[in-house]
């Protein structure tokens, strides 16, 4: 018999829902239990901070906890440390701090900004939402001013997690990425993009991937498993409930307060 591996897919910020989740592994598995994050720590919910601490004092006390990077993770750390706000993934144009896209909620939490949205100029043709100033305690800031502010208030500990979380997690029959693999294409020459932000052309494929891949990304109501594929993104990042999962000697459980509840392929 195997060890159990957990895993917890998108949490954008909600670290109440984080705990929750937390506490249902160490029920089930106990302190020591291997736990796999799938990205997306931040954006969206209201405690970002909350989280990275969270994830990071418990990679710090040596606790069994794996990470990969999620495609809000790296737009938090490009804005913050070179000032970009835009992902060329992104089709609609939108910046990050765009409250659809949850950077606001996200500065918030380190007491940067103000209730009100920011102020945009909107995209015309094929340009880009650029996002201009904000209304904060400190009066209206700039688009600069507002980067300087973040760099300030962003504990150095988190951007460097940020910046060293690795792109995917293998172990034994599972990989673990946050949005997927570009069919066909093996591990090592994947495209950073595609790790991070994948969806057409993959969540259609149904061939063996050779392992079974957990990832997250595209929002569910709830985990589903697909034979090549497990989605643990259940909406967190959309008020659901943040749902952990554990793999075990080839099958697949969701953890909920009575128990593991087992997850099939469709």
């Amino acid at each position: 018999m195997t060890q159990p591996i957990y895993a917890i897919g998108d949490i954008h910020g909600f670290s109440e829902q984080l705990d929750r989740a937390l506490a249902l592994i160490e029920d089930d598995g106990g302190p020591e239990a291997e736990v796999v994050f799938l990205g997306d720590y931040t954006d969206r919910g209201p405690d970002s901070k909350g989280v990275l601490e969270r994830l990071i004092a418990g990679q710090t006390e040596g606790r069994n906890w794996r990470f990969v990077m999620g495609n809000h993770d790296r737009m938090f750390l490009r804005f913050v440390t070179q000032g970009i706000q835009h992902d060329d993934r992104i089709k609609s144009g939108l910046s990050w701090m765009n409250p659809r896209l949850g950077g606001t909620t996200t500065l918030r939490s380190y007491g940067v900004g103000g209730p009100d949205f920011p102020t945009f100029r909107s995209p015309q043709g094929k340009d880009v939402e650029t996002f201009m100033s904000w209304w904060t305690d400190r009066g209206q800031l700039s688009d600069q001013e507002v980067i300087l502010a973040a760099r300030e208030a962003v504990p150095e500990a988190h951007l460097n997690f940020l910046s060293t979380l690795p792109l995917w997690h293998e172990a034994g029959d599972l990989l673990f990425v946050h949005a997927g693999l570009r069919p066909g294409v093996p591990l090592d020459e994947q495209e950073e993009d595609d790790l991070l932000w994948i969806r057409d052309g993959w969540l259609e494929d149904d061939r063996d991937h050779g392992r079974l891949v957990v990832h997250g990304h595209t929002a569910l109501d709830a985990p589903e498993h697909y034979g090549n594929r497990v989605n643990l993104d259940a909406g967190a990042g959309y008020g659901n409930r943040l749902v952990p999962a554990v793999f075990e000697d080839g099958s697949v459980f969701t953890l909920w307060p009575d128990g593991r509840r087992s997850l099939g392929p469709a």
